[in-house]
Formats: C-alpha cells, structure tokens, sequence
C-alpha cells in the first residue's frame, strides 16, 4: 500500500542565525485572521479569496506580539472550557495543560531559545528539539523566498503554533486508529497543516488540469459513489497542495479526501501534528516491511485491519480515497536527477480495485498526478530511521487528473486475470505520466497555461 509522507518542509538549510524580531506600529489592530495562531473557537478561518493577495499585503507591520499572545490566551480559555464540558478534543484527543513557551514568543529569538528551554525542562527529546530548530531555519528561509512582505510575521506565528503542537505531542502522545478522521476542534489541525503549507506554494506559477472533472467527482460523491484516486507521491506535503489547490473550487474534495498514510507520518513527532489534521488510513508500506524483521508480523495485522476499516467505509458510499501504489514517494533518477512518477504495484491497484468493487456501493477509479516535489522533497534514498532531514522551498505546484478508467474495458481485451491486473495498472500509469509531462512543461519549463494539451487542459481556478 502507500507511503504517504505529510507535514511540510523543502530546500536549502541554513543554519546559521538570522535574527529578526516583530516591529509593529500601534496605529492599527486591523490585520487577517490567517496571519494569526488563533482566531475565537476556529484555528484560522479559510482564505482562498486571500490567497492571491497574500504576496501583496504588508499588514503584518501592524501586528503587535502582545496581541496575539492575548488572542492565544482566549483561545485556550476557549479549548479548555470545551474539553471541561466534553472531556475529549475533535474525536478522543484530550488537551493537557502543557508549557505556553512557544506561544509567548514574540521574536525568533525567543522561539529557538524556547527549543532549548524546553530541553533543559526535560519536557523536549534532545533529537526532536534538533529536527524542530532545522525545520524553522528551512521554512523560514523558503517563505521568505516568496518575496512576501508579511514573511516575518508568517513564519513566527505558523512555527509557534507548530512548535506548540510538537511538544503537546511529546508531552500527550496521540495515538492513532486504523482508520483516522480529521481532527477540526477544539484544535483545528486541518485549518493548522493548511496555512503552514500555504506560503510554500507560488499560486502565480501553479496549476491544475482538467479541473471540471473534480465537479464531476463530486457529483459522484453525492449520488452515494465512490471514488479513488490512484497516483503518485511527491511530498509529504501532499496533502496540503491537493487541499491548497482545490480550497476555492472543490472544499468538499479538500476537506473530505481519505489518505491511505504510511506509518512513518502517524509516529515522527515533527509529522504527527500535520497528519492529525488529515483522514488517514493507516498502513505499513512494503518498503519498510521488514526494517525491524520481528515486528513484519504485527505490521502485517495491522494492514489486514486497516484494509478491513477500509471495506467497511466503503460500504457506506460518498467516500473519496487517495493512494499511491508506487509505495513510496517519487525521487530523482540517480543518473539524469530528473523527478518522474515512480512505478506502480499492480498489487496495489488491484487490491484497492477490488475493494472498491465489492462495497456494494458504484465506483470509480481517476487517475491523479501530482507535481510539487521541489516544495518538499524527500530524502535521495528510503531510510529505515524515522526523523528525516527536511528541506523546503517556495515553488509551484501541479495537480491534474484524467478521466476516470475503467477495469472491465480492458479486462475484455486480455487473456487472463493477471494480464487484465498488469494491463489496468499500467493504463493507470500511463494516464498519470503523461499529466505530469504537461505539468511539467507548465511549471518547469515556465510555459504556463500554453503547455495545456489534447488530454489536459490548465487553468488556476484560485485566479
């Protein structure tokens, strides 16, 4: 099955300070709320219709730190009087009284030196208090690459918020089920992963294909069908660029997506936050099956439970499931250095195929292909360990897909069951290939929405 990688981080590391700290006039208390940690009981509201405009506005300036510490402290009060009456948070996660050290930072230099604090409390793992300072060094540096005058203001309030939830995390482990649904309050982890992948994206330079099909998607949905989505992998911050592309047109499809998530993202601290905003189906990938040869076993249950949650949502109808049968995410050719759709398991296609087939329930199965690996991209080679180096920049973003295809089509014109699994994984395959040649062109051969073809047809519907 697949190995999808979440949170949000890619480019070059810098490790060397850069210090800056919040100015702000006194003259104005107007600012957007996506600029915040937290807005009254919603952890930032939508902001398709600020997203063109995000590159554009200096209103951080305005921003006083004190200010959103106080909108910090409602916020709590808020979280905390909800869980006095509920007992749980979005879904089983209780919320635990934990340090304010990263909400209270007011400057850089107040939120790294709050990693070491934390360290020093012994409330912070030494190698997660590393991967936490890495991470703030790469994404400060590609937001700031966005040439956005607010980027000051971004990344000091996207990191606190994320900080925070790293450590309630270390402090309060959140365990996962075999099937994961999104947690949206008190706390919305959703609304949290988008407005940190956002500044990532370069809106102006990103595109999609063949975006009625998504309404056609959704029709589906509605009338009680199912639908998956099979395609490659490029990020860990998937995720956040199918949802950040898809926010204006197609929310339904950006908030309702159910990701077939490998393991490694539901137990990395530094992921855990951004996957806990995602519907996840949790499984082992194949290419981490035997890292610890005596727990092949246990991972082997887990993916026979999995896969039974799966069938049971299945059954209900109106459910939409993204996977990569690659396993893995997409990496460079070590010879040419060129990113391409790494190739399918037919096992896969046809496992998840099948399931589809058998929920009682009308399926349809897209082709979906995704380019946004220069955003966030992985490790040159699978590693065992869990804790990767991350790394970041600004860039655009592709997401196409292709008319759906169908498995009795070309089960007809085959010989045998095997040949039929095989032929129906390649058509998938191929449908996808060719999309991510067009997004390619568009993207980095800088021709825009003149790269549009026969069979895939660009636009930026954000636009």
């Amino acid at each position: 099955m697949s190995s999808l990688s979440l949170p949000f981080f890619s480019a070059t590391s810098t490790r060397d300070p850069f210090s800056f700290s919040l100015k702000c006039s006194s003259s104005s208390s107007s600012f957007p709320s996506f600029f915040l940690p937290f807005q009254g009981l919603q952890l930032f509201r939508s902001t398709s219709e600020t997203t063109k405009n995000r590159s554009f506005f200096c209103v951080f300036r305005s921003l006083k730190a004190k200010a959103m510490a106080d909108l910090v402290q409602d916020k709590e009060s808020a979280v905390a009087s909800a869980v006095a009456a509920t007992g749980t948070c979005g879904g089983g996660r209780s919320e635990v009284e934990h340090s304010r050290t990263f909400l209270e930072a007011r400057s850089e230099q107040e939120l790294l030196s709050g990693i070491r604090k934390e360290v020093e409390a012994g409330r912070l793992p030494p190698n997660v208090a590393a991967g936490m300072e890495e991470l703030y060094q790469n994404y400060r540096n590609a937001v700031f690459q966005s040439g956005d005058p607010a980027a000051v203001g971004i990344v000091l309030s996207n990191m606190a918020v994320a900080f925070d939830r790293m450590l309630l995390d270390v402090e309060d482990p959140f365990v996962f089920e075999p099937y994961h649904k999104a947690l949206r309050e008190p706390f919305d982890y959703y609304m949290f992963g988008q407005n940190y992948v956002r500044p990532l994206i370069d809106f102006r330079t990103s595109y999609v294909g063949n975006f009625p099909l998504f309404y056609e998607i959704e029709e589906k949905l509605k009338q009680g069908d199912n639908v998956v989505l099979i395609s490659n992998h490029q990020s860990e911050a998937d995720p956040g660029i199918i949802a950040l592309l898809l926010e204006k047109t197609n929310p339904h499809i950006a908030e309702n997506l159910i990701y077939v998530a490998g393991d490694r993202v539901i137990t990395d601290p530094i992921c855990k936050p951004f996957s806990m905003g995602r519907n996840l189906i949790c499984v082992y990938s194949k290419k981490h099956m035997y890292d610890v040869p005596e727990l092949a076993e246990m991972k082997r249950k887990a993916n026979t439970r999995s896969l039974k949650e799966m069938a049971l949502l299945l059954r209900g109808g109106s459910k939409l499931v993204w996977i990569a049968p690659s396993g893995g995410r997409d990496r460079p050719d070590p010879l040419t250095e060129e990113c391409y759709p790494a190739p399918f398991d037919s096992s896969a296609v046809d496992n998840m195929r099948r399931l589809v087939e058998y929920s009682g329930a009308p399926g349809h199965i897209y082709p979906l292909s995704l380019l946004c690996y220069d955003i966030m991209p992985p490790p040159p080679q699978v590693e065992k360990e869990i804790g990767e180096r991350r790394v970041m920049t600004f860039h655009g973003a592709g997401l196409s897909v292709a008319p759906k295809i169908s498995f009795q089509e070309i089960a007809a014109t085959s010989e045998n069951s095997e040949e039929a699994k095989d032929a129906y994984t390649q058509a998938l395959y191929k449908s996808v290939t060719e999309q991510y040649d067009v997004l390619k062109s568009a993207i980095h051969g800088k021709q825009g929405l003149e790269a549009s073809s026969p069979g895939v047809s660009l636009s930026q519907p954000w636009n």
